[in-house]
């Protein structure tokens, strides 16, 4: 399978000439968001994967709380699983069923879903679906008709010792016969495609990773290769993230680069085995970038406090010069594995963007040759003086508001970044690569519930965010030099909006309506690299999807597509791949029938000469 959004935006930037123009200095790719139940960034049609971690509830007990706490004293297979319910615990007074959750649905597509498992036993849910049938031993569908502001509950009632439920599948509508060979959901795919690569942060739950819940880091050990995540555990919202194999399969598939952090606690085995993975099964076409962990200084997450203690203050060593060597081990197991194919390899350096002196004393003590990029973020927000005078307003606080002090805010960052570029980057004679960034307008401390809350929601989906990203990428432009442009890794791709925690996404949900819920920052980075597409004279023409409607999705009968459809052609593809709806279109409106294709997802392919666009869509059964 291969993405046409993708391929045309690699192309065109294989066109670029040597002088670069003003609008293709930079090359946007993503950081994806990581799995967890109340996300909604849903990259895989199972959403088994997503599913929250089991906890447990009791047999009997009349006061029947949320959680027992029983979890971490059941018996589990090696993929999860547990080894039979109900269980009897020692410290327990009743007998324990094991449960999952997702807490959010709003990401969900309507539409009848498919829940297949192995083994014997029973399931039993709770939550906002309808229609609940079971039509064999192992298998139930139900309808989820309303998914907003809903929650979906699953418990294992019951699994036999000698034949326990395991492999259990989640499926969204009319995916049924091609998860396993499609796992990806259309139009998270759809979406995910105007960038050209993109980093698995996030996806390889790279902060804290292996970390236990109640954050501690007094453990020295070190994980094994077959400690990593494994495509059977029962799901991938955990500590270790999805596994390595799915990320390859993402960038094969859809024809992007990558960007991977490797775990802080994984040992020369793992990180040797990890590199020889992807040198063996990406494509050799694709490009990777390579690092080691994530913000190794950012003293919120495990890993600096880890590194910290074993690197540093248990060997008598200075912070950061106690973590470099870490740093150091990764990269040389990379560069060894990939010694005759270092084109295929950027090794980075990561540095951060606001403390000069902690990212001269990484970065000097790493051995030269060894690293091919220092990498800072290219994020703007507030000063500590801009939120106190936000607060000082409250609930008075306007977006202009916010505007004015953020825009204080990128002043300071353009000198820290001016700094790093003047005493690391110039005289090391590397590039900078930017691992993360945009707007990162959140209150201090980060985690409080700021009194000008409502104006942080409201500056997400305002002009005034459309047009700091266009200053922003005026600025970030003048550090763009020689023949290649600035690579910018934005962070991140689908989140919802929060005062407290930051509102990170570009887009809220991925089908949201960009006509009616404004996306200022999707939009400013559509628009940059569409105005890098047009600069340049090989290029294909622009997709663009968002210039097209379709409606009712899902439908149940007729569905509109609204757009410039100009002697425009229409085709239909279904699950399998088939054409089962080829039409010819004109004008700026059409209805087509399509209640007769049958319950699923299908994908809609428009063609009018000038653009091309690809979109999902689902049929579900007529209602009487």
């Amino acid at each position: 399978m291969r993405s046409l959004l993708t391929l045309f935006f690699v192309i065109s930037v294989l066109s670029l000439s040597a002088q670069l123009s003003e609008a293709c200095k930079l090359q946007f790719g993503t950081n994806l968001s990581g799995l967890v139940d109340y996300g909604t960034e849903l990259p895989f049609v199972d959403l088994m994967h997503n599913a929250r971690e089991w906890y447990t509830k009791d047999n009997g007990n009349p006061a029947d709380p949320f959680d027992s706490g029983h979890a971490g004293d059941l018996s589990y297979r090696p993929d999860g699983y547990p080894t039979h319910v109900p269980q009897t615990i020692a410290n327990a007074v009743f007998d324990q069923r094991v449960v999952t959750i997702w807490a959010i649905t709003d990401g969900w597509p309507v539409g009848e879903y498919t829940v297949l498992w192995e083994g014997t036993g029973e399931l039993s849910f709770w939550g906002g679906y309808e229609n609940l049938q079971q039509t064999n031993s192992n298998r139930l569908t139900f309808d989820f008709l309303n998914p907003i502001n809903n929650v979906l509950e699953m418990t294992i009632v019951t699994s036999d010792i000698n034949d326990p439920i395991h492999n259990i599948r989640v499926l969204m509508p009319g995916t049924e016969a091609t998860y396993e060979t499609e796992p990806f959901y259309p139009l998270w795919v759809e979406k995910m495609s105007i960038f050209p690569s993109v980093r698995f942060m996030d996806w390889g739950t790279t902060n804290s990773w292996g970390q236990p819940d109640n954050g501690t880091w007094d453990d020295p050990s070190l994980f094994a290769w077959e400690d990593r995540a494994q495509l059977d555990h029962y799901t991938w919202a955990t500590n270790k993230g999805i596994p390595y194999e799915m990320m390859i399969k993402l960038l094969n598939d859809f024809d992007l680069d990558g960007w991977v952090c490797v775990p802080h606690r994984a040992n020369d085995e793992y990180i040797q085995r990890m590199a020889e993975l992807f040198r063996d099964n990406l494509e050799t076409e694709r490009h990777l970038t390579v690092e080691y962990s994530n913000e190794i200084w950012n003293w919120i997450f495990g890993q600096t406090q880890w590194l910290n203690k074993y690197g540093c203050e248990l060997q008598n060593t200075p912070w950061p010069e106690g973590v470099v060597p870490y740093v150091q081990n990764c990269l040389d197991i990379w560069s060894g594995v990939f010694e005759n194919e270092l084109d295929r390899l950027t090794r980075v350096a990561g540095v951060q963007v606001s403390w000069q002196d902690v990212s001269n004393r990484m970065v000097n003590n790493l051995t030269a040759g060894s690293f091919d990029a220092i990498a800072p973020t290219f994020y703007f927000g507030l000063t500590e003086d801009g939120d106190a005078a936000l607060d000082n307003l409250g609930a008075n606080a306007t977006v202009t508001d916010v505007a004015f002090y953020a825009r204080q805010g990128m002043a300071e960052t353009k000198n820290w970044l001016l700094t790093q570029k003047n005493e690391l980057a110039t005289p090391l004679g590397v590039p900078m690569v930017f691992y993360e960034g945009g707007q990162h307008i959140t209150a201090h401390p980060f985690g409080v519930e700021p009194s000008y809350a409502q104006a942080l929601l409201d500056i997400q989906r305002d002009t005034a965010m459309y047009n700091m990203y266009n200053e922003w990428f005026d600025f970030l432009k003048s550090l763009q030099e020689g023949e290649e442009p600035l690579q910018l890794m934005n962070f991140s791709f689908v989140a919802g909006r929060s005062a407290r925690y930051g509102s990170w996404g570009i887009l809220e949900t991925m089908d949201q309506d960009t006509t009616t819920t404004a996306a200022p920052k999707y939009a400013a980075i559509l628009a940059a690299i569409e105005g890098c597409e047009l600069s340049v004279s090989t290029a294909a023409p622009i997709e663009r999807a968002a210039a097209y409607q379709i409606f009712p999705n899902p439908t149940d009968g007729f569905l509109t597509i609204t757009g410039a459809l100009t002697k425009a052609e229409i085709t239909i593809v279904n699950h399998l791949g088939q054409i089962v709806l080829n039409q010819q279109v004109d004008g700026n409106r059409t209805s087509l029938n399509v209640g007769a294709l049958g319950e699923g997802m299908y994908m809609l392919h428009l063609w009018n000469g000038k653009e091309k666009v690809v979109k999902p869509f689902v049929v579900i059964q007529k209602q009487d």
